[in-house]
């Protein structure tokens, strides 16, 4: 299972992860003691966030500048961990990290309370359809483990997050630094009756296959090995097997699949998420940006609607020139009509019907396309349901098809 830890900078995420990773038993003993020992050099005790931030920069800096993947298991299941920055310049980083997310944890420090980074991020997630959520209140020994602190906070969180229609699974006080709840129940909070941290997470159901659905393969590259010319790219949705009839858009074309290749041998059948080569009977000319599918067919269309997630601190008008990259797909675009605006944090319209968009926005947006591309909508199929925009060699937006 996917998870990504989101919140406002310096809740505590990279110690969070640091001390599941130890209480796991996920950390080999050589990076500990290294840690320990920068730990001495800096004159501090030792800082469980360093387990993550392993960079000398970031160590200086005290700040997590990348999404960072981390794995452990439990006795449930094994994890990916996504540590996703909090700072507003990491946006695009916080972004690619829930996107690619089945769950998340969103982090408060119960003495800050809810914070302007932490509306925005629960923004994000629930504009990727994220559902899975639990929430921590962190730095619960600040407070002296105090429950009424602890439900003023919890209070504030249900109320915004039910503005985005976010229900969380569970709210656990912690203490990362201390290791309250994150493993198992804390004896410092006896008022809490509810799970830990990592029982929280073994309880969350792992998303659905997309396996069952249509199959949707975009060409991500085109290798000739010997005398094979072999197509290759990560199937998004869908099953793939040796002698399927498939078709290709946009261009119509229809072939079958002659092998299905993976490194030095072959395969009978593929399926969602993994990444492989195809060879077909036919000697087509194929390249980067068609999508092999099969029925029902995808939609072919110059023009849909969409929510975008504005990051550049430059402010971008209506029919201003973009290059927009969804799959392997890549054309150039503009934004016909923002519909509205909405403030990240705070979810007031800002706008209706307006032409331009500033850094942090949200717009509900059409978009219109130089040529005719492959889309889904986001809730069907995410990899050919979600974009980003580019400018000037800088990506500039992200966003999800509704549309």
């Amino acid at each position: 299972m996917n998870i990504v830890i989101v919140g406002h900078v310096d809740h505590g995420k990279s110690t969070l992860i640091g001390r599941l990773l130890f209480d796991t038993n996920s950390i080999p003993k050589s990076i500990f003691e290294e840690v320990k020992q920068v730990c001495e050099e800096l004159g501090k005790k030792v800082e469980f966030a360093y387990l993550l931030d392993s960079l000398e920069e970031e160590r200086e800096q005290n700040v997590t500048v990348d999404t960072t993947q981390i794995f452990f298991k439990t006795s449930n299941r094994s994890y990916v961990i996504i540590d996703a920055p909090g700072h507003k310049e990491f946006l695009k980083n916080m972004i690619t990290g829930a996107s690619q997310a089945e769950a998340a944890i969103l982090i408060v420090d119960v003495n800050e309370g809810v914070q302007e980074q932490t509306k925005r991020h629960a923004y994000i997630l629930s504009m990727l359809g994220l559902k899975q959520v639990i929430v921590v209140l962190n730095k619960m020994d600040i407070v002296n483990y105090d429950k009424v602190k602890f439900n003023k906070i919890k209070e504030d969180i249900i109320k915004f997050l039910n503005k985005l229609n976010i229900t969380p699974k569970y709210i656990v006080p912690i203490s990362a630094i201390k290791g309250d709840n994150i493993t198992k129940k804390s004896k410092n909070m006896p008022w809490y009756n509810n799970l830990s941290v990592l029982e929280a997470l073994d309880t969350l159901n792992t998303k659905e296959t997309l396996s069952n659905k249509p199959l949707r393969l975009p060409v991500q590259d085109v290798y000739k090995i010997d005398d094979k010319r072999i197509l290759v790219g990560r199937i998004e949705a869908g099953k793939l097997r040796q002698y399927d009839d498939i078709i290709f858009f946009p261009s119509n074309k229809k072939s079958k699949i002659k092998s299905i290749e993976v490194w030095n041998k072959n395969k009978k059948e593929a399926q969602t998420g993994e990444s492989i080569g195809v060879t077909l009977n036919d000697p087509l000319f194929v390249q980067r940006s068609e999508i092999i599918c099969s029925h029902p067919l995808p939609k072919i269309t110059n023009k849909f609607e969409a929510n975008i997630f504005w990051m550049s601190n430059k402010l971008i008008n209506i029919n201003e020139k973009l290059i927009l990259k969804c799959a392997t797909q890549e054309t150039v675009c503009i934004l016909e009509k923002i519909k509205k605006k909405i403030n990240s944090s705070t979810l007031e319209i800002i706008d209706k019907n307006c032409d331009n968009l500033q850094e942090t926005e949200v717009g509900n947006v059409v978009i219109k396309t130089e040529k005719p591309i492959v889309i889904e909508k986001f809730i069907n199929v995410e990899g050919l349901g979600r974009f980003v925009i580019v400018k000037n060699d800088d990506t500039v937006a992200g966003g999800i098809i509704l549309k």
